[in-house]
């Protein structure tokens, strides 16, 4: 393995050398992989986008995407992440030039040797496809009618209470309608989060703030609160009205975790592994059935698969690039989940009820270390669950200040030892 040479060098190496200076330095893909940033002290931070190496060490902290998204590249090619998440790539690759400090070796494949190099290039092939079909440019009637009846919605909302009073079917036929917008609101920020509403950057920035009901970051909160008590406080006794909020609240966000959680809890989600684009986002989420009721309810995030692989795309146009995504994964033996609306729901609660038993088993494991440490003491009376699952583990009652002591196969104190399959040590 050759040593670890910085980009510091690098640099002074071609600033030094003036038959050099002309000519960017060639690296290998072992070179790249050493720079990953992991290791004590940490080392630096390589990537490759289309062959080019560059150095972000100090760079990535500084990422408008994040820190650690762009960091979990690093020491790997990271060219399907970066055609993926930047729509003006001609802007981004000016600030892209000071960080460059050389390219692949013309001997080095232009794929990871570590990676599926047909899938790779099979994929980069559909992204292809999909840019000439038009698929990566948004319909702006559909997002002004998606917009247009949210807002709707929201003055119906209104509206219902002032033309037919507060009485309890006013009121609830008016919650309804306020939650329905105030969750349908959130799929258009997501939209213009991803950049898939306008070709220009700045004004998906514009509008998010609009649909987000403020003007700037700090005040959202504020804004929000005086624009709805000042639009309710005149129809809604205090009482009613604190009620009618909090109501509209706990809907709004149920909706929005059931959904937002349906396509990725379930799913085995790893470290990163530095595999390929497409297998790195089919493992991490799934779909569920396409309806015009599932696609209104979720925002189209029943297209998941789609969304993670192409995060700029246009939600109304997943439907037409996933028989293409679908072909793609069974000719390279990918599975590609796709499940009923109530299925993903019921799968957040086994997900859930999976991780809850392990925790359990991790406490009982733990306290079993303890207990044979002779370090374990008694929780105090007013700690019933702790007692509670204590007489669980060894088979009946226990007062507080008893302390277990263990011998050779039983504990001391003559109980047997404990019989739950996560206490055992093996």
């Amino acid at each position: 393995m050759a040593p670890l040479r910085g980009a510091g060098e690098v640099r002074e190496e071609r600033d030094g050398d003036p038959a050099a200076s002309p000519a960017l330095r060639r690296f290998t893909w072992e070179e790249i992989g050493q720079r990953n940033g992991q290791g004590s002290p940490p080392q630096e931070r390589w990537l490759v986008i289309e062959r080019k190496v560059y150095d972000i060490s100090s760079f990535y902290r500084r990422h408008p995407g994040g820190a650690r998204l762009i960091g979990s590249h690093a020491g790997q090619d990271a060219t399907d992440a970066f055609v993926a998440f930047h729509v003006d790539k001609v802007l981004v690759s000016k600030y892209l030039k000071s960080l460059q400090i050389g390219e692949l070796a013309p001997d080095q494949p232009s794929i990871e040797p570590t990676k599926n190099k047909m899938l790779v290039k099979d994929f980069r092939e559909l992204r292809a496809t999909v840019e000439k079909m038009g698929l990566l440019k948004p319909n702006q009637l559909f997002f002004f009618l998606h917009l247009a009846h949210i807002l709707l919605l929201d003055t119906a909302a209104w509206l219902i209470l002032f033309y037919f009073g507060t009485s309890l079917m006013p009121f609830i036929v008016s919650l309804v309608a306020l939650t329905v917008s105030q969750v349908q609101a959130s799929w258009l920020q997501h939209d213009l989060g991803h950049l898939s509403v306008f070709r220009k950057t700045k004004w998906n920035h514009l509008l998010h703030k609009f649909v987000m009901c403020h003007l700037i970051d700090l005040a959202w909160m504020l804004t929000f609160y005086i624009r709805f008590f000042y639009t309710y406080g005149s129809l809604l006794e205090i009482k009613s009205l604190l009620a009618y909020y909090f109501i509209f609240r706990m809907l709004e966000s149920s909706w929005f975790v059931w959904v937002s959680q349906m396509n990725h809890i379930p799913m085995d989600i790893y470290y990163d592994n530095n595999l390929d684009w497409v297998s790195t986002q089919l493992q991490a989420t799934c779909n569920v059935e396409q309806s015009l009721f599932n696609d209104w309810f979720t925002g189209h995030l029943n297209f998941q698969i789609e969304h993670h692989l192409f995060p700029t795309m246009p939600r109304h146009n997943y439907w037409k690039v996933a028989p293409l995504v679908k072909s793609l994964c069974a000719k390279h033996g990918i599975e590609y989940q796709c499940k009923p609306l109530l299925t993903a729901f019921a799968d957040i609660v086994h997900s859930l009820k999976n991780s809850g038993e392990l925790w359990l088993d991790a406490y009982l494991h733990k306290t079993t270390l303890m207990r044979r440490n002779n370090t374990f003491e008694l929780f105090s009376n007013s700690e019933e669950e702790p007692r509670r699952q204590l007489d669980v583990i060894y088979g009946g009652e226990v007062t507080a200040g008893d302390r277990i002591k263990q011998g050779e196969g039983e504990a001391r104190d003559g109980r047997p030892e404990p019989k739950h399959p996560a206490a055992s040590i093996p």
